[in-house]
């Protein structure tokens, strides 16, 4: 009965309340709401600009969370914040410098093959073009015109036809046994790795030949100097692509030694970075042990870093604890050391790279990589995932626990994002080096940004919506009057329909008595 009474005297208040509103009213209160909307809004996007986060979803999360029993799984981030700091204030590297992918595949026996097939180009131009300045410097030199052969192959590096070349390589080859002319062949003309591997083989005698011959000449001249650095960049490089080939192949063992001798006798040629062609191998073998004795000595503070090294560290990481980690599990019981350097290495590997994640968890397509990366974007982690997927595959768990905390990562990083935190700050012209070196028809990630909190656009909206009321109360007060009568009654509906059903159930003598109090 009391609650019927309730009922009715706040039925009776509200209608005599509105029956009494003015326009002027409802001016007053759509302006203060705008007003009040618009001062949250400046003082959350003052507070996300300066913290990174909301102010109102911190509190939320901070004191009412744990009220209704939530609780916070979000990874530790005070871990390795000291080095961190030292790593932010080091001197960034120049932006957007452009790296010859260690891993890059055959033009013609596998460029070419996915032309064929697709009816699409690979490669960009921007990216061909690098490989010929890089073709350029170091199977060339000054002393070129000396050799007849040598000089036909300084012309045909430079030409911009694939046929042109070729036919270049095979005058080369007419007038002597040319290294470069072979190597060109291999690359280009040969159709199966088979036959690149074959050519590839001539190419080892002839270069051999050329490197014992200015080896001896080396200290009789700068010129001389050249000509035996450039044989030396040809031998490297043809050997190096033998090991590729072994690899292809099948024949991984064979490869990996072939890297390790390659790397023993020139240890100084750190450019073309072979080390990664060994830890792709070792991975293949799943000789883990040997992967961690070379990850030792290249993932040093001093040494630049890529992908495949930060990636690789954490896939072993990873391999000790994934095959029973269970993120429910580690809700309850907090995570171990174990997981705890799994995830730590994780996020370091993510930082780096960011774009990798989504190769790895199949959430995006891969495409052939290029020729030439950038590291940290999106073209290195398509070198990345193209050949490591398989290894995280082949390692049970690791793509769960990838999947369970890659995203974690830019919560620790402080705000703007590209401050970075464990590495320098992350370029922002990486989004358009990789365009020019990616395909048109690869759409290109780009770094994953903060998005605005709910909040913030919550209070914009609300601000502009109470703006727009405010303005339209004050040049159409008595319309819009008739607007909030029939809004407010429409709200109260439901509440008049109740109580005209509670008139007609009690007695009227009863209903008096209640009025009348």
């Amino acid at each position: 009965m009391l609650t019927v009474f309730v009922f009715f005297c706040v039925s009776s208040i509200v209608s005599m309340f509105l029956n009494t509103l003015t326009p002027k009213f409802y001016v007053a209160l759509t302006g203060t709401s705008s007003l009040i909307s618009g001062l949250i809004l400046i003082f959350e996007w003052w507070y996300f600009r300066k913290y990174g986060t909301s102010f109102i979803e911190q509190v939320s999360v901070s004191h009412l969370r744990p009220l209704l029993g939530g609780v916070d799984n979000s990874s530790p981030t005070n871990s390795n914040s000291s080095n961190g700091d030292a790593d932010s204030n080091r001197q960034s590297v120049s932006e957007c410098k452009v790296w010859r992918n260690p891993l890059n595949l055959f033009r013609g026996a596998e460029y070419n093959r996915y032309t064929w097939v697709t009816g699409r180009e690979p490669l960009t131009y921007y990216d061909m073009n690098l490989s010929a300045q890089d073709h350029q410097t170091f199977f060339t030199c000054d002393s070129d015109h000396l050799r007849p052969a040598d000089a036909i192959m300084q012309k045909a590096w430079r030409e911009r036809n694939p046929q042109a070349r070729i036919s270049a390589a095979h005058e080369a080859l007419e007038l002597e046994d040319c290294a470069t002319a072979y190597i060109l062949l291999a690359e280009e003309e040969a159709t199966t790795i088979v036959e690149a591997e074959k050519l590839f083989k001539q190419a080892v005698k002839a270069g051999e030949g050329c490197y014992r011959r200015s080896q001896q000449l080396q200290h009789h001249g700068a010129q001389y100097e050249a000509q035996h650095r450039r044989d030396t960049n040809v031998l490297v490089y043809i050997k190096r692509r033998l090991a590729m080939c072994s690899r292809k192949l099948g024949r991984t063992r064979e490869a990996v030694k072939m890297m390790r001798d390659l790397m023993k006798e020139f240890p100084l040629l750190s450019m073309f970075n072979i080390h990664e062609n060994l830890l792709e191998s070792l991975l293949e073998l799943q000789n883990y042990a040997d992967v961690q004795a070379v990850l030792a000595k290249y993932d040093d503070i001093s040494l630049p870093k890529s992908a495949t090294i930060c990636y690789t560290a954490a896939l072993l990481k990873a391999r000790a604890v994934s095959d029973k980690f269970s993120p429910e599990a580690a809700s309850r019981r907090g995570l171990s050391t174990a997981e705890m350097n799994a995830v730590e290495a994780i996020h370091r590997a993510v930082e780096f790279n960011p774009h990798v994640p989504k190769y790895l968890l199949e959430m995006k397509s891969l495409i052939l990589p290029p020729e030439h990366i950038l590291k940290r974007g999106d073209s290195e982690a398509i070198a990345y995932a193209f050949f490591h997927l398989q290894h995280w595959k082949r390692v049970e768990g690791a793509l769960n626990l990838l999947h369970c905390t890659w995203e974690g990562t830019f919560r620790m990083i402080p705000y703007p994002l590209e401050k970075g935190h464990l590495f320098y700050p992350y370029p922002i012209c990486t989004e358009t080096a990789d365009r020019e070196l990616l395909p048109m028809f690869h759409e290109v990630s780009v770094y994953p940004k903060k998005e605005l909190p709910f909040f913030i656009l919550f209070t914009a909206g609300l601000c502009s919506f109470t703006a727009m009321l405010a303005l339209l109360t004050h040049q159409f007060p008595e319309l819009m009057g008739v607007f909030a009568k029939a809004f407010l009654s429409t709200l109260f509906a439901p509440l008049n329909f109740i109580m005209e059903k509670v008139e007609s159930i009690l007695p009227s003598s009863l209903w008096h008595q209640l009025t009348r109090i």
